[in-house]
């Protein structure tokens, strides 16, 4: 019976891909449950360690106990390497490692390679896999000497330097974790020029997919062409950064808790870094459970909406929201095909961007019913806001977590993995289960909307 497990395992990449994320995420906890983990010398308590290790390893940022005053450098260390073994994914390393020893990356390794990095084909997929860790090393080494030099104006050199590599790795993953302490993320930086410059862009480039920018690094050497699929992130990813600006501009500009007091500069800052990392980071420079309920509904929007496919970030990702504004554009204009850039989307992509948005509806309304029940007395916008963040992995937070009881706790560390693994797993079940029809069933007619 075991054998027969193990052998179907093999056979079915989404399935080992789901389990790799889950052995990480525990082993990552036990090693934060250890005494050396934290500054009490204690450990963490096992729930809280999961929850940790699975924020870290689904690069979400939600926390239930502040990353800097609670964890000894180790244990610093330890959630570190879960988000960037989370972040780029373990069968990444496994091939980095491979290449290494100069071992044959086997067909099972490309195809669970073609899994981890969201891919259609494993045609170029070790190239692919090498040029993702090129482009990881020299970005987060570039943010972490820049924040390294603003951070030494507060702090030794070599503390700088820690916590520019600390933040670099965190914020490239999309992750958010911070090592500032008291749960205050980054929000003395708020009118800082270097760190709502840098991170926001750190945050850019993790999130619209390591095919993009293979894409744009060989832009010459392709004759400056891009593909439909970059063109429609690059686009889709510009439209979302500005619309979130403007947005929280606008509703927040008269906040006394958030945008009042600051400058204009800073006014434009905190919501340009907001509508940057309300899509996929989960660190932020104004006080989120201060924010109107407006914006905060628009941010819970941008949450779901995510990041892009192949990238660090987690939500039903930005080609999928294209595809559907393409589709629903196409029926009010009366049009059958779906058209971007003069190419037509096939009408499965649009079934597959239908499927993955409700199964992150069902994952987060599922999610937030449940905590409506356990966490008592909490208003609600506040249970959808954690449930969608944890969704999109993107760790964004109103103050709920390290409040939630075990219950809940437990919840939103389910949410946070269906919300790394979930939709991408669906995605890949769906274009392997392709049957052949030998018959169609008659036309049927029903009444919509």
């Amino acid at each position: 019976m075991f054998s027969k497990v193990i052998n179907n395992l093999r056979h079915d990449p989404p399935k080992i891909l789901v389990l790799g994320f889950a052995v990480i995420i525990v082993i990552g906890a036990f090693l934060l449950t250890l005494p050396a983990a934290t500054v009490s010398g204690t450990g963490l308590p096992w729930i809280d360690a999961l929850f940790t290790a699975t924020s870290a390893t689904c690069v979400t940022g939600l926390v239930v106990v502040d990353t800097g005053t609670t964890f000894t450098l180790f244990g610093q260390l330890v959630i570190l390497s879960l988000i960037q073994v989370g972040g780029l994914g373990f069968m990444t390393f496994a091939t980095f490692f491979a290449l290494l020893i100069r071992r044959k990356i086997s067909l099972k390794e490309r195809l669970l390679l073609r899994e981890s990095l969201n891919q259609i084909s494993i045609e170029g997929i070790v190239r692919l896999a090498r040029m993702v860790l090129i482009f990881t090393a020299i970005i987060e080494l570039a943010g972490a000497l820049l924040l390294a030099a603003r951070f030494a104006f507060e702090m030794p050199l070599g503390q700088a330097l820690y916590f520019g590599l600390f933040h670099s790795i965190s914020n490239f993953n999309n992750a958010g974790f911070d090592i500032l302490g008291h749960f205050n993320s980054l929000t003395s930086y708020v009118e800082d020029p270097i760190v709502n410059l840098v991170i926001p862009l750190l945050v850019i480039l993790g999130g619209i997919g390591f095919i993009v920018l293979s894409e744009l690094y060989e832009y010459r050497r392709h004759k400056r062409r891009l593909s439909l699929h970059t063109k429609v992130v690059l686009t889709t990813t510009a439209w979302l950064i500005v619309a979130g600006t403007v947005a929280i501009f606008a509703l927040e500009y008269n906040n006394p808790k958030t945008l009042q007091p600051l400058s204009m500069l800073g006014k434009f800052f905190g919501s340009f870094y907001q509508s940057v990392a309300a899509r996929t980071d989960g660190s932020n420079t104004i006080s989120i459970g201060d924010m109107r309920h407006s914006s905060l509904f628009f941010i819970i929007i941008l949450m779901f909406i995510g990041a892009s496919p192949g990238s660090t970030g987690g939500g039903i990702k930005t080609t999928t929201f294209a595809t559907l504004l393409g589709a629903v554009w196409a029926q009010v204009k009366g049009k059958e095909d779906v058209i971007f850039f003069r190419q037509r989307i096939l009408p499965h992509m649009i079934y597959k961007s239908l499927t993955v948005t409700v199964s992150g509806l069902f994952i987060v309304i599922a999610a937030s019913m449940i905590l409506s029940i356990t966490e008592q007395n909490v208003d609600f916008l506040m249970i959808l806001f954690e449930s969608t963040s944890a969704f999109g992995t993107v760790g964004l937070s109103m103050g709920l977590t390290p409040h939630l009881t075990d219950i809940g706790r437990i919840v939103i560390t389910l949410t946070m993995f269906a919300g790394r693994v979930g939709p991408l797993t669906i995605a890949f079940a769906l274009a392997q289960r392709k049957q052949k029809e030998y018959y169609r069933f008659p036309k049927g007619k029903i009444m919509i909307g």
